[in-house]
């Protein structure tokens, strides 16, 4: 990597004293052409032990760390690290290997990282599990280290893992020193030395490291997942304090007051005193809170109902009646249309719905219309990644 910055470039800017010390065009190409996302978080999981001053692992650690890192985007956000097959069937092995995890455990969407652990422990000696972690043992490591082995004009004979050690080894001795080396165990048990250059460089540069890492793997992601907003919010757990409701329950609070409103599920009355403000289409895909996406709903549907979408045929007429009996207050009430329009900040930035869908003369039909036609793709794209239908009984 030439002198590039992370700044301008969306690229590592690091120190020019370690220029001369290490090959750091190298370590730059280490997330060039990736196959499968998993060396993404394989690099990840690399500095982030080295950032806790580690100097040596195992692939174990690695392999579970990155389970880790992978869980919230492949389980809570139904996110594909590498996309689906033509056989339908998911290309990643990381994604097999926190499915499978998932699968064995029962753990939540929402576990902690303490909690994926523990599962990771405790079903260590699971047959599946335990051949979904060995399989990415077999290419990332050594893979990685590709565009260093470029720079030696070697021969990579790629089909034996004990060549490619060999080879690093030589290579670390004699020409460029490697970021890490590996041991002599087996499979998941087989250690990896950390060298203390570089031991040195990622920890005083971790912050811009792990940005260019995350940046690389939202473009990947993205790639990978072209019906999915908001991907770069889907690399964490959710953060319920990004919501941003308040403006939407006082709106809601003003219909309620001027008209009766039906719950889109039960069909009762809703207690304007016991409501939930809820998406329709889950906060967890469309990573917003739109004024367009949002309900009142009973209460004690709202944890029922969680990431699940809600049945289109039956329930988006429902949904639609409310969202315009809210429309129509907006435009009766000079009250409630102050608060339609404290909503402005946090909840209207579809320009669609601003144009379209909330300007005032829309009749019924015309209104229903336009969030059904924008609605929709986004309510399809949420089925076609997995999300589950939630079976509602009532």
């Amino acid at each position: 990597m030439d002198q590039i910055f992370f700044k301008e470039n969306n690229q590592l800017h690091i120190d020019l004293e370690y220029y001369n010390r290490l090959n750091i065009a190298g370590f730059s190409g280490m997330l060039k052409n990736p196959s499968y996302c998993y060396k993404f978080y394989w690099l990840e999981a690399i500095v982030n032990l080295i950032s806790e001053g580690r100097n040596e692992t195992t692939f174990e650690e690695i392999i579970d760390e990155m389970i880790v890192h992978a869980w919230y985007s492949v389980c809570q956000f139904h996110v594909h690290l590498s996309g689906i097959g033509a056989d339908g069937k998911v290309k990643d092995g990381l994604e097999r290997a926190v499915l499978t995890l998932k699968e064995v455990s029962n753990l939540p969407a929402n576990a902690s990282k303490v909690e994926i652990k523990n599962a990771i422990a405790e079903y260590s000696r699971c047959k599946e599990l335990q051949h979904a972690r060995k399989q990415l043992t077999q290419m990332v490591p050594f893979r990685a280290l590709a565009s260093f082995f470029d720079q030696c004009d070697v021969t990579v004979n790629w089909e034996s893992n004990l060549r490619v050690i060999e080879l690093a080894s030589r290579i670390n001795k004699q020409s460029i020193l490697l970021p890490y080396t590996f041991g002599d165990s087996k499979t998941l048990h087989r250690e990896v030395y950390f060298q203390k250059p570089w031991v040195d460089m990622i920890q005083d540069h971790t912050v811009e490291i792990l940005g260019w890492i995350q940046y690389e793997k939202v473009k990947w992601l993205q790639n990978n997942n072209p019906e999915v907003p908001g991907l770069v919010y889907k690399l964490a757990p959710m953060d319920e304090k990004m919501r941003k409701l308040g403006q939407v329950r006082k709106l809601w609070d003003g219909v309620l007051d001027c008209t009766e409103i039906k719950d889109v599920f039960t069909g009762k009355m809703i207690n304007d005193a016991e409501y939930d403000v809820d998406h329709f289409i889950p906060w967890s895909f469309v990573m917003n809170d739109e004024l367009w996406n949002l309900m009142p709903t009973d209460s004690s549907l709202n944890s029922s109902k969680s990431n699940r979408l809600p049945k289109w045929d039956r329930f988006f007429d429902n949904f639609a009646t409310n969202q315009y009996k809210m429309y129509e207050q907006i435009y009766k009430k000079p009250e409630i249309h102050k608060l339609y329009e404290a909503c402005f900040r946090d909840n209207l930035h579809s320009i669609w719905a601003v144009q379209e869908l909330y300007r005032p003369g829309n009749d019924k039909v015309t209104f229903t219309n336009i969030l059904s036609k924008n609605m929709l793709p986004s309510y399809d794209s949420a089925r076609r990644q997995g999300y589950e239908e939630w079976k509602y009984v009532g």
